[in-house]
């Protein structure tokens, strides 16, 4: 299979603490996790970054367990009785540890100057008031007004 993570070991809570961490010395403030409450496991990481010019802004980073665990799923070929537990334990580590890497080299490339904070995390820009990052907003309008 060739998807990052699928063997992860790391706990997803390990791998939200580190993103927590990296955020915070990137300078992001009120950092908060959001819980699935049926599932009681988190689903999103928000965050407030200050952008150029002194802007503050919110932002939220999605693990989408779900399709990550229907990828796995599919790769089992002879399922157990314990099979969905452990895909699923399986599918919430590898979507977190994904989430982690990939904050990690995004904020690399802001610290190496290759890319802005907003450049990297503008589809995850977050509207607290219509609950809806600006990816979800676009999307919701066919992504209308970005092309003429």
């Amino acid at each position: 299979m060739n998807l990052k993570n699928y063997t992860s070991s790391v706990p997803a809570a390990t791998s939200i603490l580190r993103i927590c961490k990296a955020l915070v010395e990137a300078g992001a403030t009120d950092i908060s996790q959001k819980y699935d409450p049926e599932t009681k496991t988190c689903i999103a990481i928000s965050f407030r970054l200050v952008i150029t010019g002194q802007v503050p802004m919110f932002f939220q980073l999605p693990a989408k367990v779900d399709p990550c665990f229907n990828v796995l799923w599919n790769e089992v070929k002879r399922p157990r009785a314990d099979s969905r537990k452990k895909i699923m334990e399986q599918a919430e580590r590898t979507a977190w540890k994904i989430v982690a890497d990939w904050v990690e080299i995004q904020l690399s490339m802001i610290l190496l100057e290759q890319a802005e904070p907003l450049q990297v995390f503008l589809p995850y820009v977050y509207d607290p008031v219509k609950q809806r990052t600006f990816y979800q907003s676009l999307k919701d309008v066919n992504f209308r007004g970005l092309l003429t």
